[in-house]
Parts: C-alpha cells; structure tokens; sequence
C-alpha cells in the first residue's frame, strides 16, 4: 500500500528503489501558492529584458548539467540513454526559445475614432502544471519555461513515478539566480497534491498532460472558477502507408517503439494500402527481431523497460498469447520488459485498435484506397498526431487536409519541435503548446482606449 506521507521512485530495469521523497499535502500546496505569489509580482516586476538575461542563465546551467539530467532520468524513467540526452537537450533549448520571447511579447495598436487604442499581454500570474511520467523533464518544461517567461510564477507537479529530474531543475533554478519560489516543484499524489493544486483559487491556469479521463476531471474542476487550461491527452496515431512510399522509412519500428511505446504521438495504427501489405508484413517482421531492447543505459540499448509492473498488466491485457502478431524479444528478470509487437490481426474495431495501450504494441491495418485509409484514419475519438507516406505530393496534402489531428507529419514522424505549435484535436486535449505564440498562452489581454479628444470650448 502506497505510504500518502512519500513517493518511492523505483528504476524500471532492475525494479530498485531509486529514491523515496515526501509527498506533499494540501496544506503544502497552499504554503507553495502563497509564495509562488509573491515571488510572481517581484518577476513581473523585472523589465522583460532582465528575465530574459536571467532565463538565459538557467538554460546555461542546464547546458553543463545535461549528463547528470539524463542518466538521473534513465535511472527514474527507464529511457534509453540518448532519448534521455535529447529530453535533457530539449529542456535547454527551449529556456533559450521562450527567453527569446520574453523581449517579443507585444501588444497592438488599433485604430480608433478619437483616440489610440492599444493591448497589453499581461502575466495570469500563478501556474500550475502537471506534467506525466513517459517524458517528465520536456513536458514539465515546456508547461513551465514559457509561462516563466511570460511573467508567471510556476508550481509544478510531476507524475508520482518519476519526480527526480524535474526537482533537480527546480534546484538548477535557484543556482541560475531566478527568484527564491518562482519556480517550485511538488512531488505528491494527483488526488490530493494535484487536486489541491487545480482546486486553489490563486492558480490562474493549469497545465495538465496525461489521460484523457484524468483531463475531464481537471477540466470539469477547472470550470468551476472559470480557470483556463490547456490539456494535453491521449493518442492513436495513424501512420498511413501508401503503396508509393519508402516503405523501409515509413515501417521504421521507433515511430511506434520510442520510449517502450509510452508516447502519445506513437504511430500505434499502422494503415498499409492493401497492394504492399504482405511487403510490409515482412519488413516489420524483421524490423522488430532487430531491435536490441535492454539495460537502458547501455549505449547500443534502442528500447528500455516500461514505467512499472502496472504497466505491463496493462499492455499485456491487449496482447492474448495466442494473438497472431509478430514480435521481437524482451530480457527475462528483474524490469518491466515487454516485447516490441504488431498485431496482425487486428479489426479496426476492436480494442488494441481503439484504446490508447501505452506499451510497444501496434496494430497492422490495411486500406484500399485514399478515402479508406482518411476513412480509418479518422475513426478515434482522438487527433493528437499522425504520419503520412507518399511520393504524391498533391495526395499528401488532401489526405494532410483530411486526417483531423494537430500535428501531422509527410514523410517523416517527428511530431515535436520547441518551435512550431503542439496540440490535439477531439478528445487529445485542448489549447497549444510550444512555438511562436507558446508565451501568449500565459497571459491575458489587456486593451487600453485614450481619447485624443480635448476638452469641449
């Protein structure tokens, strides 16, 4: 049974227990609101230029610690060394983005009959975000550095399974020079810590990454005081195959595989135009026996373990024994190990093709034509991301037109870039984060009309 008074962080590969840190309360969420306050109106305070300069610091501190940073989230989350090193890289180079931001945050002019009329992006004030475990260090960043460059004050809450690295920014913060409690981290449990956190009237907007049933709540819980948020949910991405593409490129395992399939982008609907389906078969046949999963912070290591033993009932609930599938191999011993796997007979209406798994599991789906493959494309409730494979310029931009997801990707399946914008459609969340207009999520807007009219003679 789960101690409520602390977190036990175990290592995914050798189910060791890692580190155990308290857990904070409601009363230490409302101690941690009320400094964040303070500490928000002295950093609104600065002239943008000075938070700027002070975000810039932090991302230099950042910079000399990516190694510590990678390996403590190789110990606490399972990632491969290299994921670990870009997720690292990505915090960094995302401070730099938003602190570059800061400078640019600029209001309008409008004309008007008698007058000038101008707005204003002010800073809500207090964050709160709440980030997941699959990527605890970029998602907690990209919910905290541009609301810290828009003016805000952040409390963050990372996912219980994995608090380590995002305590450690909070401590490369302070060392970097930014404000004492401007940026805060509290470890707990999401029913009372998280709770505590959505519920407080002094939070003027949540940021929640994680299920799409765990959003509802926030959400609801969020109206109740008319609070903003931005939610970032599940997935069931389709990766469309046309007969014309590289289908060596578009198979590449790791568009479903990365991070143990723990990813909301992963391209887990594998839609193959029916005239290459038995081509396809065999090349993620062979994909899949070469993929070295194991000790994820061996170098040549390409998939680790999954978050937790939770989460291996789970994917294994989705794959019987008997399920015609192709598979690769998982150590046996200690770890959350479980074989990288396409199912192969899977209807587009059953579970395994419906459902978020989590896991490194996919589905092999065929489609006749451009219509089917839009067709089955569509059929979720979800819209986080995608891939589409295709010489045909002119049919990758319908069927991109067509698919409704909020980020979509032509030959390639990179779904995250710090510059361009991220979010989802239908049941994959609301609002965006990241690119140009990441630090205007962070703000209201302020609209000032003075008349140029004198005084009547």
């Amino acid at each position: 049974m789960s101690d409520p008074n602390e977190l036990t962080v175990l290592n995914p590969a050798t189910e060791e227990i890692v580190a155990t840190v308290p857990a904070a309360s409601e009363e230490d969420v409302a101690a941690a609101v009320a400094r964040a306050v303070r500490a928000q109106r002295t950093w609104a305070a600065l002239a943008p230029a000075d938070r700027a300069r002070l975000l810039r610091r932090f991302a230099d501190v950042v910079d000399t610690h990516t190694e510590e940073l990678a390996r403590l989230e190789v110990r606490e989350a399972g990632h491969t060394l290299g994921n670990a090193r870009w997720e690292a890289g990505n915090a960094r180079d995302l401070l730099l983005y938003a602190a570059g931001g800061a400078e640019r945050l600029l209001g309008r002019q409008i004309p008007a009959p008698g007058g000038w009329d101008v707005t204003f992006h002010e800073p809500l004030g207090v964050i709160g975000v709440i980030a997941p475990w699959n990527f605890p260090m970029p998602i907690a960043a990209w919910g905290s550095f541009p609301a810290l460059a828009a003016g805000n004050a952040v409390v963050l809450k990372p996912a219980e399974a994995t608090p380590l690295t995002a305590l450690r920014l909070a401590g490369l913060a302070l060392e970097a020079g930014l404000p004492e409690h401007l940026f805060q981290v509290l470890p707990g449990y999401g029913t009372t810590a998280g709770r505590a956190l959505v519920d407080h009237p002094d939070v003027a907007k949540i940021v929640f990454t994680g299920s799409t049933r765990t959003g509802r709540e926030v959400m609801e819980r969020c109206a109740r005081l008319v609070k903003p948020v931005t939610l970032e949910l599940g997935g069931k991405s389709p990766n469309i195959v046309f007969a014309d593409a590289d289908l060596t490129a578009a198979l590449d395992p790791f568009s479903f595989l990365d991070n143990c399939g723990q990813d909301c982008c992963a391209r887990t609907r594998v839609l193959v135009q029916e005239s290459v389906l038995d081509e396809a078969r065999a090349l993620l046949a062979d994909a899949l026996a070469a993929v070295v999963v194991g000790d994820p912070a061996d170098e040549k290591t390409q998939m680790g373990p999954l978050i937790s033993a939770r989460q291996r009932e789970r994917v294994r609930s989705y794959v019987p024994d008997d399920a015609p599938a192709l598979r690769g191999s998982a150590p046996d011993g200690p770890g959350f190990w479980f074989p990288p796997t396409v199912l192969t007979a899977e209807r587009p209406d059953g579970r395994a093709a419906r459902e978020e798994v989590f896991g490194p599991v996919a589905v092999l789906l065929p489609f006749t034509d451009e219509q089917d493959a839009v067709r089955l494309a569509n059929d979720t409730p979800y819209g986080l991301s995608g891939s589409i494979w295709t010489r045909d310029l002119g049919r990758a931009l319908r069927v991109s037109q067509a698919v409704r997801a909020g980020n979509l990707s032509v030959n390639s399946h990179s779904s995250v870039r710090y510059w361009t914008p991220f979010g989802g459609f239908k049941q994959s969340g609301l609002g965006r984060e990241l690119g140009p207009d990441a630090l205007t999520a962070f703000t209201e807007t302020k609209n000032v009309f003075i008349s140029t009219e004198g005084p009547a003679q």
